[in-house]
C-alpha cells in the first residue's frame, strides 16, 4: 500500500486524451500493456505491433494504454488533437490513449509512481528510460513484467507474457 491508499496501477486517476477520466480501474481483471508513447521517436513505429496487440488480445480480455510522454527529447511535443489524429491516421491506434504526462521527475505522474519501481528482466527499475518502456499488468491489477524500449511489442518475450495473463 502507498503512502495515499492506492494499492494498484487500476486505482490511479488519469484523464483521456480527449478528456474526461480514462477510468483505469474499467480494466480490472484485465490484462493490460502500459507504454508510453511518442509521435516523433525512433521507436515510433512501435505503434503498428502495438496495434496487432491489441486487435489479437482484445477480445480476450486485454489491452493495450498509450501514454503520450514529452520528456524525451521533446518527441511527443502535439496538443491532445494532434497526437490523437497522428496516432489514427498513421497507424489505426484503436487502443486507449490518456492524457500527456510525465513519466520521471517530479512531476512524475502517480500511475508511473506505480509502475517505476518494478523491475525488468535485465533487473532495471527506477526511471522510465525511453519512449515506449512498457509494463504488462496482470488481470489482478499488479505489475507482473515490465520490457525496455527497444523490446519490439509482438516480440516472443511480451507475447509470452499475455498469454500468460490470459490463460
Amino acid at each position: 500500500m502507498t503512502t495515499d491508499g492506492v494499492t494498484s496501477p487500476l486505482d490511479v486517476r488519469i484523464d483521456a486524451l480527449k478528456g474526461g477520466s480514462a477510468e483505469l480501474s474499467q480494466y480490472a481483471g484485465k490484462a493490460m500493456l502500459v507504454v508510453n508513447v511518442a509521435s516523433k521517436c525512433g521507436l515510433t513505429p512501435q505503434y503498428t505491433g502495438l496495434e496487432k496487440l491489441q486487435e489479437r488480445y482484445a477480445d480476450q480480455g486485454f489491452t493495450v494504454l498509450g501514454v503520450p510522454c514529452n520528456q524525451f527529447l521533446g518527441q511527443e511535443p502535439g496538443s491532445a488533437e494532434e497526437i490523437a489524429e497522428f496516432c489514427s491516421a498513421t497507424y489505426g491506434v484503436s487502443f486507449p490513449l490518456t492524457e500527456k504526462v510525465e513519466v520521471n521527475g517530479d512531476g512524475r505522474h502517480p500511475l508511473y509512481e506505480r509502475l517505476v519501481g518494478f523491475a525488468d528482466g535485465e533487473g532495471h527499475a527506477g526511471d522510465i528510460r525511453w519512449n515506449f518502456e512498457k509494463f504488462l499488468i496482470g488481470r489482478d491489477g499488479t505489475v507482473v513484467a515490465r520490457f525496455s524500449p527497444q523490446t519490439e511489442p509482438e516480440s516472443a518475450e511480451i507475447v509470452a507474457a499475455i498469454e500468460g495473463q490470459l490463460g
